[in-house]
């Protein structure tokens, strides 16, 4: 798996088994979850054919095949919410077709995976996560919140990758920030395969830096058309 890997094991049990690093429960999670996922499509919607091989800052991907994984971890994710996520073939990414397709795959995968988080006694089901190393299967709470972290991070990805800014609310990025910071650090970050790149460090105190460095991303990573033009600062997200 990717962001989500290392921040297996955090958090305590409360009433019903809900409270993890970000100290929320299930329904709020799957609240702030939905908020970002939406904000990732809002993203993804701008994307042509003529942006699917740009570069991103995910190295080994281009845009298509971020999105491709994108898509597929909504899809898995939800399948893990109804009780079928042991299944490997759930999880395997298909980066082919327009991006026309590619977009409406995300946007579909994107609806199902809100509405699976939102379904009556999700707080008490467990998930089968198959591509994360930690022994399973894991509470809902912690679930949402592999979830909800990757999808701050992939959603950056998406944006800087087409030169757009990306913001989501305050909240959110709070709840991820506590999550990030829950990532272990450590020599298995220079592994082939790693989940993360190992942390950078920032002097910035806002969240969404701070969020990025923790998970070895760079925030002044530029899409190439930016650097061609000297843009030093981000385009609006589009609404």
């Amino acid at each position: 798996m990717d962001e989500a890997t290392a921040v297996a094991g955090t958090g305590t049990d409360s009433e019903a088994g809900k409270a993890g690093a970000a100290g929320a429960g299930v329904a709020e999670l799957a609240r702030l979850d939905a908020v970002v996922v939406r904000a990732t499509v809002a993203v993804a919607v701008t994307v042509s054919d003529a942006d699917l091989g740009r570069a991103t800052p995910c190295a080994e991907w281009t845009l298509a095949e971020l999105l491709a994984h994108m898509t597929v971890q909504h899809e898995g994710f939800a399948a893990a919410a109804r009780g079928n996520g042991a299944d490997l073939s759930r999880w395997q990414p298909r980066a082919t077709g327009t991006a026309e397709v590619l977009v409406a795959e995300y946007a579909a995968a994107a609806a199902d995976v809100i509405e699976a988080f939102a379904a009556a006694g999700i707080a008490d089901r467990s998930f089968d996560l198959p591509e994360i190393s930690f022994p399973g299967p894991f509470p809902a709470w912690q679930a949402i919140e592999f979830h909800l972290v990757d999808y701050v991070a992939h959603g950056w990805d998406l944006a800087r990758s087409l030169g757009l800014g990306y913001d989501p609310e305050p909240a959110v990025l709070d709840a991820a920030l506590l999550i990030a910071r829950a990532v272990p650090a450590g020599e298995h970050r220079l592994q082939p395969g790693a989940a993360f790149a190992p942390q950078i460090e920032t002097p910035s105190t806002a969240p969404l830096p701070q969020i990025l460095t923790l998970l070895g991303r760079d925030p002044a990573w530029r899409s190439l058309p930016e650097r061609a033009n000297g843009a030093n600062g981000p385009a609006q997200l589009p609404s």
